[in-house]
């Protein structure tokens, strides 16, 4: 125990920083799970140590009350590491030089609940599986890519990669809501097994709630990495057709569409985006499915709620190239709504990973700096916080905010990289 909240519950108990916790009614705690899980009785006896010296605590409280605890790891455990060598893994054609949790593959059922990360299941126990299904933690991510046991052994270099769906069967049976994404790759697991996949994670509905189809992401580092070719306009489209042809299938049987495109598929086809209807709840944004939709939506949604200032202002935003088609228009409708605001909005090429490389969230400060150097970038630089890690101040190449205002000579404004953020520039 790293700290105790002034006047929580904890405290009132005489707990200290500096104490261990060792269980809470008889039940051990191994990690943040089951704290949190079993700190939401209303009676608790709690065993704890202080300099090696055993003691325990009663304690009444409302349901899910917090006991006011903090500890020196938010998993309270060590975090699990992938066990995989995925022939499409992104973390294996990283470029030297980056910050250095960039090269650490994660595979943590606990991340999954508490922060969306995918996994794989090869990780998973028993245990595991049954402490999920006990403690009904949903949803859970899990990247599952073929229903084909073969072809997962061989795509995830690990024998036990096919017989660990035995798990998705198990907790989808329990009830466990499940998410599930499949990286998409010619020629392996496209096509005919892209069908068989569908086709079998539909049968798990409702337990499997969405299924998002991501193309495989390659960079300029895949020297010595399986052979895999990138979706052409044409094996997108394909892909596109199987995928909707299955959506139709849920429709008429669940009345939701269940499986969808990521954007980058409508994009490498040359399609237009679908309207907000097509994706339903959303559910997989963070896989890049919808949000352009969503972006669209939220700025059309929060413009007529900003007051234009309609003071002389000038900035430079920066985006990565998939979506700048739409981001410019976004910004065009700012320019005309503001007499006083001038934004440039300009399409920062991926050279640091090269390859397919285009979204915003891969951008990095070393390709900022060479492709906006001696250019006149106005009042602000302004960049969406996808380009940075969890706390804001670091890009992917391990530079920082301050290094690129120093690099640049400018002024830096970090927007949340959605609709609702950029129609908001009209205040700023």
């Amino acid at each position: 125990i790293t700290g105790v909240v002034n006047r929580s519950i904890a405290d009132k108990k005489g707990i200290r920083s500096g104490d261990t916790l060792l269980s809470i009614s008889e039940n051990q705690v191994n990690d943040v799970l089951d704290y949190q899980f079993l700190a939401t009785d209303t009676a608790l006896s709690i065993e704890l140590l202080r300099e090696g010296i055993p003691y325990s605590v009663k304690v009444r409280k409302t349901e899910y009350a917090d006991l006011g605890l903090e500890f020196s790891d938010y998993l309270m455990d060590k975090q699990r590491s992938c066990r995989n060598g995925c022939v499409f893994c992104f973390i294996d054609q990283n470029p030297p030089n980056m910050r250095e949790s960039v090269y650490f593959k994660d595979d943590d059922d606990r991340l999954s609940f508490l922060f969306g990360n995918y996994i794989t299941l090869t990780n998973l126990t028993d245990h595991d599986v049954e402490r999920i299904i006990k403690m009904k933690i949903s949803p859970i991510n899990i990247s599952v890519h073929t229903t084909n046991p073969a072809l997962r052994d061989r795509m995830m270099n690990n024998r036990f990669a096919g017989e660990s769906l035995e798990k998705l069967y198990t907790l989808a049976k329990a009830g466990v809501k499940i998410n599930t994404q499949l990286v998409l790759c010619p020629e392996l697991n496209d096509g005919e097994e892209l069908k068989k996949t569908l086709g079998d994670l539909g049968k798990l509905f409702p337990a499997v709630q969405s299924i998002a189809c991501v193309p495989v992401g390659l960079s300029a580092y895949r020297q010595g990495l399986y052979n895999l070719t990138p979706f052409t306009k044409t094996t997108a489209g394909e892909t596109i057709d199987i995928i909707e042809s299955f959506q139709n299938k849920f429709l008429a049987l669940h009345q939701q569409r269940l499986c969808y495109p990521s954007d980058e598929f409508f994009l490498t086809a040359e399609r237009a985006i679908p309207p907000t209807e097509y994706y339903g709840d959303f559910d997989q944004l963070d896989n890049g499915v919808g949000l352009i939709t969503s972006t669209i939506d939220d700025f059309n949604a929060t413009l007529p709620l900003v007051e234009p200032k309609n003071i002389k202002r000038n900035y430079t935003l920066v985006t990565g190239e998939a979506a700048f088609e739409y981001i410019e228009k976004l910004v065009q409708k700012l320019n005309q709504t503001d007499e006083g605001l001038n934004i440039k909005p300009i399409a920062i090429k991926n050279n640091f990973f090269g390859g397919e490389i285009t979204v915003a969230g891969l951008v990095t400060a070393t390709d900022i700096i060479e492709q906006l150097k001696n250019k006149e970038i106005g009042d602000y630089l302004i960049l969406p916080s996808v380009m940075l890690r969890h706390e804001g101040d670091k890009f992917l190449d391990d530079l920082s905010l301050e290094a690129l205002e120093a690099a640049l000579n400018c002024k830096i404004h970090v927007i949340e990289a959605d609709g609702a953020s950029l129609a908001e520039l009209l205040e700023f």
